[in-house]
């Protein structure tokens, strides 16, 4: 069984956060918020970022509001911000950016 995800500190988790694109938050989550060109855009931006979450079996908060898609991430059994999400954080900003 894989070791449980464990929150972390604020310090390292202020650094992660700052190499990030566009991610804000706190121990309790992140959040990054992304305007798309127009609705379908952003419903394939949700649908790819399915795709990683199942991939990594871990799922973002997602709200969509037209063309912007904002997601949150946290760890949810963890009670608050872990590897995990920086690294999905990665993941979304790479597929953003078109990498």
């Amino acid at each position: 069984m894989p070791d449980r995800p464990v929150p972390l500190p604020a310090a390292d988790l202020a650094h992660a956060v700052a190499a990030l694109d566009g991610w804000e938050g706190d121990l309790e989550g992140i959040t990054r918020t992304i305007e798309t060109d127009s609705f379908p855009a952003a419903i394939d931006l949700v649908r790819a970022v399915a795709d990683i979450a199942e991939e990594m079996n871990h799922h973002p908060d997602i709200d969509i509001r037209w063309r912007t898609v904002t997601f949150t991430l946290r760890t949810h059994d963890a009670g608050g911000v872990t590897k995990l999400d920086i690294d999905q954080a990665k993941r979304i900003d790479a597929l953003v950016a078109g990498d």
